[in-house]
């Protein structure tokens, strides 16, 4: 089974080249199942209803999130009422949302989708190892692939995270700091690992923000909106082949693709607004 992680997509240039290019990179990878960090999507901070379908409709079966979950306060109904989105597992019980998600691959596969925070550097969380222990008890037997997007910024934290859960999940994919890492591996119990799949959004950037706001900000401390960029527009992510039978990994493999390595340029695709 083929599995995609989309890194953080932020704002409308990270949705446009998912909406434009998505389908043909399920059909070129033969892709069985697309999941997406949609964290970031609302112009560079949080998520709405919209955006939440407009992912879908592209082609991503399970959507995971991070610690900006709740900046958009409207996209809390749809935390309790969709089953293909995710809050992160370690968060309290009774903040909006689910702790795991199981859905069907294209190939009629399950997969159970689990999200976590880190704590180095981070907002104050519950234990993300006590949090996946409990999370993992509830998952069905049969379900037997199992992918975990580690939300830190530590990369000791996530190396930690995926020797913890090596041969009990399928993958340990990082998230949240927009920057891929070049350690991807295949564990010794048969867990994929790696720290970070990237950003999908704008690289001619700080981290997807306008260059110009934030040096102006960092060399002055004047505080200014940092805007989302829009230059140099890339997918990144990650693929991990995963045996059905056993939910072991057999192959992890980086992926960025351009604008430019998609379908040829047309019409921008129309996107929800960001509020």
């Amino acid at each position: 089974m083929r599995i995609l992680l989309i890194g953080d997509i932020v704002g409308k240039p990270g949705r446009s080249i998912v909406v434009r290019g998505l389908p043909e990179i399920i059909a070129r990878e033969r892709l069985d199942l697309v999941i997406a960090n949609g964290e970031n999507s609302a112009a560079g901070s949080g998520i709405t209803p919209a955006i939440y379908r407009e992912l879908i409709a592209a082609g991503v079966d399970c959507i995971t999130l991070g610690d900006h979950i709740y900046r958009r306060a409207e996209i809390n109904g749809v935390l309790q009422r969709e089953t293909n989105i995710v809050k992160p597992a370690n968060f309290p019980p009774n903040a909006p949302g689910r702790e795991f998600a199981v859905v069907s691959g294209r190939n009629g596969v399950s997969v159970a989708v689990i999200s976590l925070l880190g704590r180095v550097f981070m907002r104050p969380v519950d234990c993300p190892f006590r949090a996946i222990d409990r999370v993992l008890a509830q998952i069905p037997g049969e379900v037997k692939i199992r992918l975990v997007d580690f939300h830190a910024e530590a990369t000791s934290d996530k190396q930690l995270m995926g020797r913890y859960l090596d041969g009990r999940v399928s993958a340990v994919l990082g998230t949240h700091t927009h920057v891929p890492t070049a350690d991807e591996d295949i564990l010794p119990g048969g867990t994929a690992l790696q720290c970070d799949v990237g950003m999908t959004g704008p690289h001619e950037s700080i981290l997807g923000r306008r260059i110009e706001r934030v040096q102006e900000t960092t060399l002055t401390f004047i505080p200014t909106h940092f805007d989302v960029a829009t230059g140099d527009v890339r997918l990144n992510g990650s693929i991990v082949e995963v045996d059905r039978l056993t939910g072991k990994a057999t192959a992890i493999r980086r992926l960025c693709f351009r604008e430019s390595e998609l379908t040829a340029p047309g019409p921008a695709p129309k996107l929800a607004p960001d509020e």
